[in-house]
């Protein structure tokens, strides 16, 4: 499918962009917080049947649609799999009305120069091409930055919009993740180096090519108006990094025009033992909240 108007269209409006794309390094933890502890499942297979058990109740139930969550990031396991029947990313477009991204990126090699790039790709041909047969209008990569290293910030851009370039040109959105640790000592320097980098490479791109940016909450709300009001960014998200859903969300209402993008802070208080009441109550509260700190 990759990108439709109707689509675009509904990433530039209200809401917000579920992230449902923990894959084998942090899946252990997503389940232990849910309340499901690692002697309850044996080897990576009834693991990730857990997990799609966990993402499944949470896409299906009434409080999770296209009136307050504009998109939701799969995990390749969950786009192979099936919500009550359907392909996962058809279910979310067709009976949610949530946008489906892809989580491509491969993990994260050593730190260097401060930084952690991505690991190559080599199948990303293929499975961007799969993606966009199965429905996928967009793909999500993170890497992460440590401290305020310039040649490793100018590395984690370059590779980001390396990468972007070849999924663009595949038909499909890419957002480009390259987060900052939370517990930086150099968050704010960090965030300078990351802009300015951020901005040669978008001052590079074809006319007309448009990315998203998935980016860690700014110590300075405004910081990143600049990317906000770029003509080449469809759209910056938020990822909540490590901070409590009442901190993600306190900075993000003060960050004007950046919607969340959120992981942990959205499962957050979700458990496999609460009743289907409890559960959807829960869900619901954590959506409204997470989506009224979005609207700023």
């Amino acid at each position: 499918m990759g990108i439709s108007e109707k689509q675009t269209g509904k990433i530039q409006a209200d809401g917000f962009i579920a992230a449902l794309d923990q894959s084998g390094g942090s899946t252990p933890k997503a389940l232990r917080l849910y309340g499901i502890s690692e002697n309850e499942y044996s080897g990576d297979d009834a693991m990730f049947g857990k997990v799609h058990e966990m993402r499944t109740r949470i896409i299906t139930s009434p409080s999770f649609g296209g009136n307050r969550i504009m998109g939701a990031i799969l995990f390749e396991g969950t786009m192979d799999r099936e919500i009550e029947g359907k392909p996962s990313a058809q279910y979310l477009w067709e009976d949610r009305d949530v946008v489906p991204f892809l989580k491509v990126d491969k993990g994260l090699m050593d730190e260097a120069d401060g930084v952690q790039l991505m690991k190559p790709m080599p199948g990303l041909a293929k499975t961007l091409e799969r993606a966009k047969s199965k429905g996928v209008f967009g793909t999500k990569m993170r890497s992460v930055i440590k401290l305020a290293n310039p040649a490793g910030v100018k590395a984690i851009v370059d590779q980001q919009f390396e990468i972007g370039k070849e999924i663009s040109q595949a038909g499909l959105m890419p957002i480009l993740e390259p987060e900052i640790d939370i517990n930086s000592p150099e968050k704010a320097a960090a965030e300078a180096l990351l802009k300015a980098n951020i901005l040669e490479n978008l001052g590079k791109l074809a006319s007309g090519q448009k990315i998203m940016l998935k980016l860690t909450l700014p110590e300075d709300a405004s910081f990143y108006d600049e990317l906000v009001n770029h003509p080449g960014v469809l759209r910056v998200v938020a990822l909540s990094g490590g901070y409590s859903r009442a901190e993600a969300t306190e900075r993000l209402a003060r960050s004007k025009g950046i919607v969340a993008s959120f992981s942990r802070a959205l499962s957050e208080g979700l458990a496999a033992q609460q009743s289907k009441a409890e559960f959807d109550a829960t869900l619901d509260a954590s959506i409204e909240s997470i989506f009224q700190a979005s609207k700023t």
